[in-house]
C-alpha cells in the first residue's frame, strides 16, 4: 500500500511546509454546461437548502448509527454527507454550501488530500468560483456537441506562501457547472465570490484512506492537509476579488 501522507493521522489541521511540497499530479477541469440563471439558481438553492437544513436539525451534527457526523464545516463552506462508505463500498459523497469570500472576509487555504477527489462545482446568479493550484490546471473541452464555455485563467502569487510560489487559477463563471478531477496529493484551493455556489463531491477511496493513513477512525477533515497555517484575508485572495466587486449585478 502507498506510503501515508500525514505525520499525525488524526490531525484535522496538519500543515506541511510549502517550500518542501511538490504536487504528485495536476488537476483537470472540465466545463459541463451553462444554464439559464433561474434554472441554475433553483438547483443551487435546492442543494444548499439540504445542507442548511441538516446543519439546523442537530441530528446530523452528532454521530449516526455508523459513527459518522454527516454535518460538518470545512474551510470553504458547510458540508453534509449524503452517503457514507460501507463494507465493500469505499466511497462517500457530500454536498458543500460555499462561504462567500466577499462577506466572510477570509479565503480558504491551499491544501491537498490523502486520496483522490471528484468535484462538481455549480454556480448560480452573481457568483463565481476561483479554482487554484500550485501546478497548471488542465482545462479540457466540454461534452461533445455542446457549446464551448470559456473559462478565465490567470496566474498570481500565493498569498500565504513563504517564498515566491506561483498560483495557477481558473474561474468558473456564474450559472455554470464544471467538473474537477483532483489526484491524491495534489494542491488545490476553492474560493467563491458571491453567495450562490455548491459542490457535489465524491471521494472514491474514503475508507481506503482511513486504513492507509492509519487513522483511529473515520474523520473527513483529517484527510485534508494544509499548505498554510492561517487563512489569508479577503483582500489577499487574488485579483478576482477586485474584479468581481467591480462587475454589475445580473438580474
Amino acid at each position: 500500500m502507498t506510503d501515508r501522507l500525514k505525520a499525525d493521522p488524526d490531525s484535522t489541521n496538519e500543515v506541511h511546509d510549502l517550500e518542501e511540497f511538490t504536487d504528485q499530479a495536476s488537476c483537470r477541469l472540465t466545463p459541463v454546461m451553462t444554464l439559464e440563471p433561474h434554472v441554475a439558481q433553483a438547483i443551487v438553492d435546492a442543494l444548499g437548502n439540504l445542507v442548511r437544513a441538516a446543519h439546523a436539525s442537530g441530528r446530523a451534527s452528532v454521530p449516526d448509527r455508523e459513527g459518522v457526523v454527516r454535518a460538518q464545516t470545512f474551510e470553504e463552506g458547510d458540508v453534509y454527507m449524503l452517503e457514507s462508505p460501507f463494507t465493500g463500498f469505499f466511497a462517500d459523497r457530500y454536498l458543500m454550501d460555499f462561504f462567500d469570500v466577499t462577506s466572510r472576509g477570509i479565503c480558504s487555504r491551499m491544501h491537498f488530500h490523502t486520496g483522490l477527489r471528484f468535484v462538481r462545482m455549480m454556480t448560480g446568479r452573481d457568483t463565481c468560483i476561483q479554482v487554484s493550484s500550485l501546478s497548471p490546471l488542465q482545462v479540457l473541452s466540454g461534452p461533445v456537441g455542446s457549446d464551448p464555455i470559456e473559462f478565465e485563467s490567470f496566474t498570481d502569487q500565493l498569498p500565504d506562501s513563504l517564498g515566491d510560489s506561483t498560483r495557477y487559477n481558473v474561474v468558473v463563471p456564474p450559472n455554470t457547472w464544471a467538473d474537477l478531477q483532483i489526484p491524491r496529493g495534489t494542491s488545490h484551493q476553492f474560493n467563491a465570490f458571491g453567495p450562490n455556489a455548491i459542490i457535489d463531491s465524491v471521494h472514491p477511496e474514503e475508507s481506503i484512506e482511513t486504513l492507509r493513513e492509519k487513522m483511529s477512525g473515520f474523520r473527513m477533515m483529517a484527510q485534508t492537509i494544509f499548505l498554510g497555517a492561517d487563512n489569508p484575508s479577503a483582500d489577499l485572495c487574488g485579483s478576482m476579488l477586485e474584479t468581481w466587486n467591480s462587475q454589475p449585478t445580473n438580474d
